[in-house]
């Protein structure tokens, strides 16, 4: 064959293949009906392509765009109802299937991980917190059954607590703590007489001063973070709220070292294995707080022992499960990730706090 031959050969092949790719018109249902597929130009034989993967044919309705973007966020497509039942109830059996391959069914654990969050945050910045209600306590106190406001009410507690504090010295206890908040109480009365303009800010203001003796950490870093919190507790909050919701993800490489102590150079698990189970269970644990917080606020009785009793319950199922323990291997296992849970999260705070200084 000659060169012009196998050149037009080509061109006619390309030609052909730029016309079976052309978009057929939808259908009544909305879906087109393409004999090749609208990416690539491979000749279908299915419902997807099979060199690049694209569905075989384009949904052009209304719905399908919903579809998408229901896809595309969440993940869903009947994975997500698959998925959130078997981690809540089967969680070791779901990490298995996953570290084995059989996933097909499941959503991913990074993109479960990233909804759970999502909605982890998305519920509890919404709720109303207890520091609101104690943020208004500083200029607002009862008094048989009377609201006082402003320098009434912080007079009134300050005699309350000199009272107290006289007590405490009779009894040869320590008076450093009372001594703290009465000087603070002070403060607030003195910036109410003479405030003419942003009370908040006096406020804030006298806390600050009464805080700056205080010593909470021989960690210079750390004792000036808590100085922070307790001076503007809810700008405190408001920053950890942000920070834990940006750095979530460092839950996971700071667990993953855990999991791996509990199987020290094992061959069958490896950090693949670890990082999975990681990221599923904090994926429960997320979504469990996200039940417990819509559950006391529709008042359901019993949400405390649910929140007691279920997390030990899950991590020793999924220990059990995903590594195919015994029963008491599962138990002394449960037990010290339970303890380093607790130090994982403890250390996790302490950063955010840090974070939200420096920033």
């Amino acid at each position: 064959m000659t060169t012009g031959g196998i050149l037009g050969d080509a061109v006619g092949t390309a030609m052909a293949a730029e016309g079976l790719r052309e978009m057929a018109a939808p259908g009544p249902d909305g879906h087109t009906h393409e004999t090749a597929c609208l990416n690539c130009g491979t000749p279908l034989a299915g419902h997807f392509c099979h060199a690049c993967g694209q569905a075989a044919h384009v949904h052009r309705s209304l719905m399908a765009f919903v579809h998408d973007i229901a896809h595309g966020v969440f993940h869903f497509e009947g994975k997500i109802w698959r998925t959130i039942p078997a981690l809540m109830l089967r969680p070791g059996q779901l990490t298995r299937d996953y570290i084995e391959g059989r996933r097909v069914r499941y959503v991913s654990p990074i993109a479960l991980f990233l909804f759970s969050v999502f909605l982890l945050f998305a519920v509890v910045k919404h709720v109303p917190h207890g520091n609101q209600a104690g943020a208004e306590g500083i200029n607002n106190i009862d008094i048989n059954g009377k609201k006082i406001q402003g320098t009434a009410a912080n007079e009134a507690e300050v005699v309350r607590l000199k009272a107290k504090r006289a007590q405490l010295a009779a009894a040869g206890q320590s008076t450093e703590d009372i001594d703290d908040e009465i000087e603070a109480r002070e403060g607030v009365i003195e910036a109410l007489r003479a405030a003419k303009g942003d009370v908040s800010k006096q406020v804030d203001g006298a806390f600050k001063a009464a805080d700056k003796t205080r010593h909470y950490s021989d960690i210079p870093e750390l004792n000036t973070a808590i100085a922070k919190a307790r001076a503007n507790p809810e700008l405190a909050l408001y920053k950890l709220q942000s920070n834990a919701y940006k750095y979530a993800w460092a839950l996971i490489p700071l667990s993953v070292p855990l999991l791996w102590l509990l199987f020290p150079f094992s061959r069958r698990f490896g950090l693949y294995d670890h990082t999975v189970f990681v990221t599923y269970s904090l994926c429960a644990m997320s979504l469990l707080v996200v039940l417990i917080t819509l559950l006391r606020m529709a008042n359901v009785p019993g949400t405390a022992f649910v929140a007691m009793l279920y997390p030990p319950w899950h991590m020793y199922r999924q220990i059990k499960d995903a590594y195919g323990l015994s029963r008491f291997s599962a138990l002394w296992r449960t037990w010290v990730v339970s303890i380093g849970a607790v130090i994982v999260l403890t250390v996790f705070a302490v950063v955010l706090v840090l974070i939200g200084v420096a920033g």
